[in-house]
């Protein structure tokens, strides 16, 4: 089986679906819109940059290589001002990129095509196979015939799709051209029905990433402090406000409680948030961490907190989860589908700091709900979210829509 994935190729989601089937002794090639350097045996790569693919990416990363230009987007450009700049001038770019994907698509001949978000890698897939290339979407080039399936992220629906009317249209496209669908919830599926997927054709519902690495993310015992874990970091649907407002509230009660806070670090807007609180060391601000890393430190937590207005179902909770901490998350459909409130979890308002600041304290002063919630989502780790169960799922998944079987 020959499989082309169009994916950032720096995004360790995408890697470890590529890893697996490179595993597997399948022929794995990789369309990345970002410059990477991924440490897999691909049969190929090609970078195919869009409109700030190598400023914008480069410095939410923390990489100078973009040089001076990733320096002042990273020092004044905030996550919802980067979104705004994406939703705006990417989508023009798209057109001509999909010029170059559809030559690669047309030496390469794979037998599937996985397009690993709707935005902006569905979109440039689809006009790709369309035969789009000016930024009428006027069909130039023939369409292709290969097949290709979506995988849906968390804000696709919600955040990007109806941001824009060119990227209305390209939503509807892709779910048009997409032959099956991927989302990691069932509130995703929902949207997509109507957003003009077809209730005829295949899909799928499991975690994004693949699933969970249990070798890496396990529980060990509870540690003694009352540490809050925040890992999702500076992005415009996250309720960072909400956050960094709950803080004091909850040092006030509980003085000896300590946040982490990963991917913050040498970040303005966190920087700022911080200084004004005057938490002292109550508050880290660490540096993107490695996923071993990552691992390390949801085990020195007993919570974890996700404070998002809407989301699909984050990888970095269900790490979280299979570390054992209590989950806080927003109050929104996809993350019900995984937390059942005062019984594995707590959900909360996200703009409501001080229901925020109750739910942290709730957590942290109640040892019988966080080992209650331990068990139980070790077990929903274990039965929804294994990576080789989940993995192994994918596979069986391509394997029926190149018409292999099984």
């Amino acid at each position: 089986m020959k499989l082309l994935f169009i994916a950032d190729g720096r995004s360790q989601i995408a890697l470890n679906w590529m890893r697996y089937f490179i595993e597997g002794g399948y022929e794995v090639h990789l369309a990345s819109i970002y410059l990477c350097r991924p440490d897999l045996d691909l049969a190929s790569l090609t970078v195919i940059p869009v409109a700030f693919s190598g400023v914008v990416g480069d410095a939410e990363q923390g990489s100078m290589g973009a040089g001076m230009k990733g320096k002042i987007v990273r020092k004044l450009a905030t996550p919802a001002v980067r979104t705004w700049l994406r939703h705006r001038f990417v989508p023009r770019s798209l057109p001509k990129a999909a010029e170059n994907l559809q030559s690669l698509i047309s030496n390469l001949q794979p037998d599937l095509i996985h397009a690993m978000r709707i935005p902006y890698e569905g979109m440039l897939s689809a006009l790709a196979l369309s035969g789009v290339s000016t930024a009428d979407f006027d069909r130039l080039n023939p369409p292709l015939d290969a097949r290709l399936l979506v995988s849906v992220w968390g804000n696709d629906f919600t955040l990007h799709a109806p941001a824009t009317r060119a990227l209305a249209r390209l939503t509807r496209l892709t779910l048009a051209r997409a032959d099956a669908l991927h989302t990691d919830c069932q509130n995703d599926m929902r949207l997509a029905r109507e957003w003009g997927f077809s209730a005829e054709k295949p899909a799928i519902t499991m975690p994004g990433a693949g699933g969970i690495q249990r070798d890496l993310f396990f529980p060990v015992d509870e540690p003694p402090e009352p540490v809050v874990i925040n890992p999702r970091g500076l992005r415009a649907y996250v309720r960072n406000d909400t956050f960094f407002q709950a803080v004091p509230r909850v040092l006030e009660s509980l003085p000896g409680a300590r946040f982490i806070c990963p991917a913050m670090q040498n970040q303005p807007e966190a920087e700022s948030w911080a200084s004004r609180l005057g938490a002292g060391e109550s508050l880290s601000l660490l540096p993107r961490l490695r996923r071993d890393q990552m691992a390390d430190t949801y085990r020195q937590a007993q919570v974890v907190l996700s404070i998002t207005e809407h989301d699909g179902t984050p990888n970095s909770l269900l790490e979280a989860l299979a570390c054992g901490c209590l989950p806080i998350a927003g109050d929104i459909p996809s993350l019900r589908e995984w937390i059942t409130p005062g019984v594995n979890g707590l959900l909360v308002d996200p703009a409501d700091p001080q229901a925020l600041a109750d739910a942290i304290l709730t957590a942290l002063g109640d040892a019988e709900l966080r080992a209650r919630a331990r068990e139980i989502n070790l077990h929903l780790i274990g039965e929804r979210a294994e990576y080789r169960k989940v993995m192994g799922a994918a596979e069986r998944f391509y394997m029926e829509l190149i018409g292999a079987g099984v």
